[in-house]
């Protein structure tokens, strides 16, 4: 669901990261809205959603990763005489839990996402063929031109994006929740709205922490390997073009759709985890109960 839902935000906001408009005199830098109007009326409402294959292929694991490496690593970090996580533990939890994903799913997933995203032929013109027809197209293409290892083009900017995303993100979401819970004492657990709202605003910490690496990462993981460069050599040139050429608000291109992408699934996220940690909770809890009865 928080595919289907911002879906459309992320090729927005990739499209901009990608733009060049705004370098050439007499342009200026297009808006997520102008930039998703451009989208709809040259390539059909459709290709909002191209690159949904590979979304979705790698979301479920991505997500079975995020949250089961960080309560690993949240349990490892946990005082042994307590059990209690402390606010810092909690931050480098995230940031395992970020770098694990980023290493096992993200990368790839984005590289290929990417690859079909960046595309700007026209859906409503069957006899325009794309490079990529789909995500498993693009995986065959990619691999077979350019090598496995162009899969995990930028996997270290992508490890420390996800990283920070997940350190802030779960940090702000467990004091977050700290706060809300002493504010109702009367509550045991939170109600499903209050997660979301906590969600959103935990979500929205990591992009704002981080856009100059995504901005730097989709450009490098767009772009064809050139022989003979290493990755800190082509990330340095990509960055001191987009110094030179577009300026420093260039780092930040995409950041609306971005904040409206990720804060929103952040939100649908961390509610759907709650209701289902409870009632993982509660089966096992009856089940318990069953076996003591016996």
């Amino acid at each position: 669901m928080e595919a289907l839902c911002c879906q459309p935000l992320d090729t927005i906001k990739v499209r901009m990261q990608l733009s060049r408009s705004g370098k050439l005199p007499g342009t200026k830098p297009r808006g997520f809205i102008a930039t998703g109007a451009m989208i709809v009326k040259r390539e059909t409402p459709l290709a909002l959603y191209k690159g949904l294959g590979a979304v979705l292929s790698g979301i479920v694991p991505k997500m079975a990763i995020r949250f089961a490496s960080f309560e690993s690593y949240k349990g490892f970090l946990a005082n042994k005489e307590t059990g209690v996580t402390n606010v810092g533990s909690i931050f480098l939890a995230g940031l395992g839990a970020g770098t694990t994903e980023a290493i096992f799913v993200v990368t790839p997933m984005e590289v290929v996402k990417i690859r079909l995203q960046a595309q700007s032929h026209s859906l409503a013109d069957p006899l325009e063929q794309p490079v990529y027809r789909n995500a498993g197209h693009a995986v065959y293409k990619i691999v077979r031109e350019e090598g496995i290892s162009a899969l995990y083009r930028g996997v270290t900017l992508t490890a420390l994006r996800q990283a920070t995303n997940q350190g802030a993100n779960f940090t702000a979401y467990q004091e977050l929740k700290k706060y809300a819970l002493r504010q109702q004492p009367d509550l045991q657990e939170l109600p499903s709205y209050q997660h979301m709202i906590i969600g959103l605003i935990s979500g929205a910490m990591g992009p704002f922490s981080n856009a100059p690496i995504d901005t730097i990462k989709t450009r490098l993981q767009k772009a064809t390997t050139v022989p003979g460069t290493s990755a800190f050599e082509r990330v340095a040139v990509i960055a001191r073009d987009m110094w030179a050429q577009e300026g420093f608000r260039s780092f930040y291109k995409g950041i609306t759709p971005r904040v409206l992408r990720v804060a929103p699934g952040q939100a649908i996220v961390f509610a759907v985890y709650e209701r289902v940690r409870r009632a993982i909770e509660t089966m096992q809890g009856s089940s318990e109960e069953d076996r003591y009865s016996e």
